[in-house]
């Protein structure tokens, strides 16, 4: 039964990084795509009032988008830290905790920071820089 519940919990880490790529690919992508189209239409905001509010209809999708991934790379942190604390009771239930070093629970936190981290500057990035060229 115990490998049976070490297998879930593994499955459930990979399905849990999975879901973080698509989220941050996601988020990247649709940033630099409406950095993009907002940046080609600057030149036809300056005279169509129509054309700048599509542009503002961007910045809408590109905040909401991002508050949504922000939100699915914290909970996938949360996920993530109680199935590996799951594993490490486990693991020292069966005398081998010493295979799996604990510090490695903060490595997972700095590098999910540094995932919102970089959401947040292709999204600020893709928000700004189009009303700065326009």
């Amino acid at each position: 039964m115990l490998a049976h519940v070490h297998t879930h919990i593994t499955k459930e880490l990979e399905q849990n990084t999975k879901t973080d790529i698509i989220f941050i690919l996601t988020a990247i992508i649709l940033n630099l795509i409406t950095l993009a189209i907002n940046s080609g239409l600057v030149e036809k905001s300056r005279t169509e009032n129509s054309t700048l509010v599509v542009m503002f209809v961007f910045v809408s999708l590109i905040v909401l988008v991002n508050i949504v991934v922000i939100i699915g790379l914290i909970k996938g942190r949360q996920t993530r830290m109680k199935l590996v604390n799951g594993l490490i009771t486990m693991y020292k239930d069966q005398n081998v905790s010493k295979y799996y070093d604990e510090s490695l629970l903060g490595n997972y936190n700095v590098r999910y920071n540094l995932f919102i981290l970089v959401v947040v500057c292709t999204g600020v990035i893709a928000t700004i820089v189009p009303f700065i060229l326009r």
